[in-house]
């Protein structure tokens, strides 16, 4: 059983692919998009947000929504702003956000290969955003938002894409978020075909981020399957557009929460509370978290550094890859016993902020009227996330937050490719 496969891409026209890429679906509201998107009718948003051509009142899953996505791509495919490329193929997009560059292979990724485990999990999905994603995919007939692979890293890939990097691209643009995009399409089918064989050669691949994305594309082949009396296995549906980066590579951040009360407690009773498990220090700066097993807790206008102490530490146990994260640590010996916040998911007494905005947006939350307090969290690293996903486990909610993020519309997955 392969895990990837190339396959004949959707992409935009060399002269319009900055014009096209758009940001994620999932990481901008409905107002926020058609701002974005409003005079730049190439933007991929009118495909991958087409709500923003619909109603304001019209609801995000109104049937009408994913019909005038597919409206759009067919749009942008007759005036010729994209085009499919004659043979299959693999792809590499490489990102520079700041100092910090990954470089990764574009690919379809095999649904068996994900069914089966070798493509790995660590999230629950929630069952409305994946309908969302499947009647997105069923309308437009495509996969346009790529799912966010990693792999342990293997100097003999890492060398063959390198070769690929040493060319010119074909497209390469900075982004309104000062993200660097460039991306090749590699033209030598041998080369094509030894890293098809590298790759499949791995044990698994891990899903990083795009975890309803990849779930979708499980039931959407199971409905293709469902309905091809003369199915066999290797039709277009049975793959999901991919992007994979080698592990040491990907880069985590920080990923914050913010609370609305402290359970009926003050800000120097809570504290008291805590001082059971952490060393408290007060800071004269934001308190950045710098190491595992350390928290920032603002409330009062006031930062201050939480350390594990050693009575927390022996509690926790190290042998657990769930259990031994920051994240589950807060959850068990803060958001339980003290705040009384038994589920992150689901209360609505908890929000998370994304380490990409920065402590002064817990700040300036807090500054409201919605938020009393705020918690810093050290990154979860890839590690143990791989060795979450390799033991069978699932991570809690919000524990990564990865950058920089994939743009959507570089290159779509047709699921009637051929």
């Amino acid at each position: 059983m392969s895990l990837i496969r190339p396959f004949r891409g959707i992409r935009p026209i060399d002269s319009l692919a900055s014009k096209v890429a758009s940001h994620p679906y999932d990481v901008l509201n409905r107002e926020e998009a058609f701002e974005l998107a409003k005079d730049n009718p190439h933007s991929f948003l009118h495909i991958n947000k087409p709500e923003i051509d619909m109603p304001a009142e019209l609801s995000v899953y109104d049937p009408s929504v994913y019909a005038k996505g597919r409206e759009n791509l067919d749009r942008f495919l007759s005036e010729g702003t994209l085009t499919q490329d004659e043979k299959p193929t693999l792809y590499v997009y490489k990102q520079v956000m700041g100092s910090h560059e990954q470089t990764g292979l574009v690919a379809a990724a095999s649904v068996e290969a994900y069914d089966q485990d070798r493509i790995k999990k660590h999230e629950f999905t929630r069952p409305v955003k994946e309908d969302d994603r499947v009647n997105h995919m069923v309308a437009l007939d495509a996969q346009v938002g790529p799912v966010f692979l990693t792999y342990r890293a293997q100097a003999e890939i890492d060398s063959m894409i390198a070769s690929v990097t040493s060319g010119a691209p074909c497209y390469d643009f900075e982004a309104d978020d000062e993200t660097r995009h460039v991306f090749w399409v590699i033209e030598d089918a041998e080369l094509v075909t030894k890293i098809e064989s590298a790759i499949n050669g791995l044990d698994c691949l891990y899903v990083a981020d795009g975890h309803h994305r990849s779930a979708a594309a499980s039931r959407v082949k199971k409905l293709r399957q469902d309905a091809n009396p003369a199915h066999t296995g290797d039709e277009a549906y049975n793959f999901f557009l991919t992007v994979l980066f080698p592990h040491e590579q990907m880069q985590i951040l920080d990923y914050n929460r913010l609370v609305a009360d402290l359970n009926g407690h003050s800000a120097t009773e809570f504290l008291a509370a805590l001082a059971e498990n952490f060393d408290i220090e007060l800071s004269d700066s934001q308190a950045k978290p710098a190491q595992a097993r350390e928290f920032g807790f603002y409330a009062d206008g006031q930062w201050y550094l939480l350390s594990a102490n050693s009575q927390l530490l022996e509690k926790i146990d190290d042998t657990d890859p769930v259990a031994s994260l920051d994240v589950s640590i807060l959850q068990e010996f803060v958001f339980s016993p003290l705040l009384n916040i038994l589920d992150q998911r689901t209360d609505s007494r908890v929000d998370f902020v994304g380490g990409i905005r920065g402590l002064s947006e817990l700040e300036r939350r807090v500054a409201g009227s919605n938020w009393q307090a705020a918690f810093a969290l050290y990154p979860t690293s890839i590690e143990s996330l791989m060795a979450i996903a390799d033991a069978g486990e699932v991570m809690p909610p919000k524990s990564t937050w990865f950058e920089p993020k994939l743009k959507s519309g570089l290159v779509i997955h047709s699921l009637s490719e051929e």
